[in-house]
């Protein structure tokens, strides 16, 4: 089997629909269910439990990051992050005189 992962010079990764930063995420959950699975399987958990542990976590995490993919786009995520990151409102508490009086720069002085 072939599989085409990248589409073009200059365009981002892209594997069966995800896109960009989906194909991390996407890859680094089924790792993070994997090792989950193998540490419960190691504390001495039941095998069903750990096997129905594994499917319920990879389906909802294949299914959050389609989701996202879908509802966010290639850089939405990005973009929703970035707008947390930045104040609701600006606060000016000087006076609003000061916008209409003309202040003299002073000239630099060269030697």
């Amino acid at each position: 089997m072939e599989y085409n992962i990248n589409k073009g010079i200059g365009k981002s990764v892209e594997f069966k629909g995800l896109k960009a930063q989906y194909l991390f995420i996407f890859a680094g959950g089924l790792l993070s269910v994997f090792v989950v699975f193998v540490i419960l399987y190691m504390a001495g958990v039941d095998q069903w439990f750990c096997i129905g542990f594994g499917v319920i976590a990879a389906s909802a995490l294949v299914w959050l990051t389609f989701n996202l993919n879908a509802k966010y786009g290639e850089y939405g995520l990005m973009k929703l992050l970035a707008k947390r990151q930045h104040p609701h409102y600006l606060i000016n508490r000087k006076n609003s005189r000061r916008f209409f009086l003309h202040r003299k720069r002073k000239e630099a002085v060269y030697a």
